[in-house]
């Protein structure tokens, strides 16, 4: 079989940051992925599953109800390592053109208080799953070491 494309990223070198993972058609319409890395991939711990799970719902409702990418927001959710979180929007962007979008979607994960969407038994299979102050902490990290005067090198996938 083929090796898939985010097979070949070289993770020894990948670092946090926003990169365009893939790019596919779809129709006359483009869908493009964004690997959103939050962790050094096999150099730092990865995020645990509540908080995760608690980005997962956050990030989900924030871009599902953004005033400009609501209805260009095709899916957003984690990766199965638990470095990061793939954003699929419909649309041939690049990486530096999201910047913005992705600093404010973690700057409302880092700001958020009270009951998060969907942590209920009737809209999610494992509402239980949850940690709001790690989604929190973890979402300031991505802002003040990524996100905020993000670097070229970090927009691009190393070779």
């Amino acid at each position: 079989m083929e090796k898939i494309a985010s097979f070949t990223v070289n993770h020894i070198k990948l670092q946090p940051g926003i990169y365009v993972s893939r790019k596919d058609s779809v129709g006359a319409e483009t869908i493009t992925t964004f690997d959103l890395r939050m962790t050094s991939p096999n150099e730092e711990p990865v995020m645990n599953t509540a908080e995760v799970h608690t980005i997962e719902h956050l990030g989900a409702t924030f871009l599902r109800n953004h005033p400009v990418f609501k209805d260009k927001t095709i899916y957003f959710g984690p990766m199965g390592c638990r470095t990061g979180f793939y954003m699929l929007l419909a649309g041939d962007y690049s990486s530096k053109e999201v910047v913005p979008l992705v600093t404010e979607l973690f700057e409302f994960v880092r700001d958020f208080k009270g009951e998060v969407p969907g942590a209920a038994p009737r809209d999610c299979g494992n509402y239980l799953d949850m940690n709001l102050s790690m989604a929190n902490y973890l979402a300031r990290k991505y802002l003040d070491q990524v996100l905020y005067g993000i670097r070229e090198d970090r927009l691009i996938y190393p070779e």
